[in-house]
């Protein structure tokens, strides 16, 4: 085989690649997925009942620690001027409800509705734990 004739050859094996791609680059690429559509809406029956119950909790968390300072106890969690005020207490249980449904919608937003949910069930867990935990104290007068 001459070496002109390989010469060609090799380039035209080293050429098909290219002349696939260009080909390929003609054909319109594919439109990008639009948004993800939300399953359900976000004020559903579902998570009223569970935004409801994370209010209740926050509620029956803030009675639970008014409790046990009420038996001498010290609450250890949150600062003390936070505490010893009833407004400033009431606003950081409202906060953190808040917080938990603004959380949940973010999730909810981007498709994630698994956790919209979750976030809620968590929060009431949690919140619940701390509620028995400080009805179970014992009471520290002397």
């Amino acid at each position: 085989m001459p070496a002109s004739l390989r010469l060609w050859s090799v380039l035209l094996l080293l050429s098909l690649p290219l002349a696939a791609q260009e080909a390929g680059s003609r054909v319109p690429a594919p439109e990008p997925p639009a948004a993800p559509v939300p399953q359900h809406r976000f004020w559903d029956r579902t998570n009223i009942l569970l935004f409801s119950g994370v209010a209740v909790f926050r509620g029956l968390d803030y009675a639970s620690t008014r409790n046990f300072q009420a038996r001498g106890r010290g609450e250890v969690l949150i600062p003390d001027v936070v505490v010893n005020n009833s407004a400033r207490f009431a606003g950081l249980e409202a906060a953190g409800a808040a917080t938990s449904v603004g959380i949940s919608y973010i999730f909810h937003r981007t498709g994630h509705h698994k956790m919209e949910r979750w976030i809620s069930i968590g929060h009431i867990g949690v919140t619940g734990f701390g509620v028995v935990w400080n009805y179970s104290l014992e009471s520290n007068h002397h």
